[in-house]
């Protein structure tokens, strides 16, 4: 822990309920204090220094590289500032509606700071996590090869957000990388069937809004030698009488990964993929969770996408479960 001078920017966080709260920005992350992130989860003082202490005794995240003394005005001795990673971890024990909404507002107040033109080193990741990603090691390259495909894209943020934001990525990671990465509490109901026509139709209105913001080429959506076909028929086929793809997660998981690698448009295929991915999951009531939320936001779906496009076709079984394990996070 540093002992340092407050730098940075101070931002207003102002929720729907409760009061204003002055929250540090730099370093490329916020900074909250144990009163900061009391006020910000309603909960008293003693509740948040007794989960500040069962994570770092825990070994969920270091307190060197989480954790800051710094010097702020009216105080005789340094204060000590959290981050991101440690706001959001006391936040999802005690206050998870809230944390969602400070998750999303942080996220995007850093995307604006970055945006501003501070300097950033899009491959340093917090020191924490450095030792998980070292046992992560094939998870780490597919995230490493998208960090430099798109790196002048602005992208690399939504890939390692998608790391410290998901508070079970890690635990799905860890368990691929011990091969026990599993597929289980999934839907197995019928779901709708995807209808070739209906598909068509949903990416000609896409692509007539994108093209309306200028945002696709008239190559954009634009079907090669009937893939598309093949691989909306190929998502609800059977085998002796039973689905090839069990679940509802399953086969969602293998339209984005179909329609990503399979490129079976001349331009789009990433874009069109997530649009039908997203489409079949509200279609089929697997879109929210249960506290009414969106299981995979844009930075995640992003990330997703772009890892699935990076990986390599050996890795397809890893990727697909990395999915599915992703629209059932709690």
């Amino acid at each position: 822990m540093d002992k340092q001078e407050h730098k940075g920017e101070i931002v207003i966080y102002k929720a729907e309920t409760g009061p204003e709260l002055r929250v540090s920005l730099y370093d490329e992350t916020v900074w909250l204090t144990q009163a900061g992130i009391s006020e910000l989860f309603q909960t008293d003082r003693s509740s948040v220094a007794k989960h500040l202490r069962n994570i770092i005794k825990s070994g969920e995240l270091a307190e060197k590289s989480n954790v800051q003394n710094l010097h702020i005005a009216n105080s005789d001795k340094p204060v000590k500032f959290y981050n991101l990673d440690f706001i959001l971890s006391v936040g999802y024990r005690v206050n998870s509606k809230r944390a969602t909404q400070f998750r999303i507002w942080a996220t995007q107040k850093m995307r604006d700071y970055l945006i501003k033109g501070f300097v950033v080193n899009a491959k340093r990741l917090p020191e924490a996590h450095v030792a998980k990603l070292k046992e992560l090691e094939t998870a780490h390259k597919l995230i490493q090869q998208a960090l430099e495909s798109y790196r002048a894209e602005g992208y690399e943020r939504e890939l390692l957000k998608i790391i410290s934001d998901y508070a079970n990525t890690w635990f799905v990671l860890n368990l691929y990388d011990e091969q026990k990465l599993a597929i289980s509490n999934v839907s197995e109901k019928p779901g709708r069937v995807l209808n070739y026509e209906e598909v068509l139709k949903s990416i000609k209105r896409f692509r007539q809004r994108l093209q309306n913001a200028k945002q696709a080429s008239d190559l954009f959506g634009v079907e090669v030698s009937h893939k598309l076909a093949s691989i909306v028929g190929s998502i609800d086929q059977s085998f002796n009488s039973k689905p090839l793809y069990p679940s509802l997660e399953e086969r969602a998981a293998h339209l984005l990964y179909f329609v990503v690698k399979g490129h079976p448009f001349v331009d789009g295929n990433k874009r069109v993929g997530s649009l039908l991915f997203l489409q079949y999951l509200i279609q089929n009531d697997i879109f929210y969770n249960r506290r009414g939320e969106r299981k995979i936001n844009d930075a995640a779906l992003t990330a997703v996408t772009l890892l699935t496009a990076e990986s390599d076709p050996s890795q397809k079984d890893v990727i697909i479960k990395l999915i599915v394990n992703l629209i059932n996070k709690k």
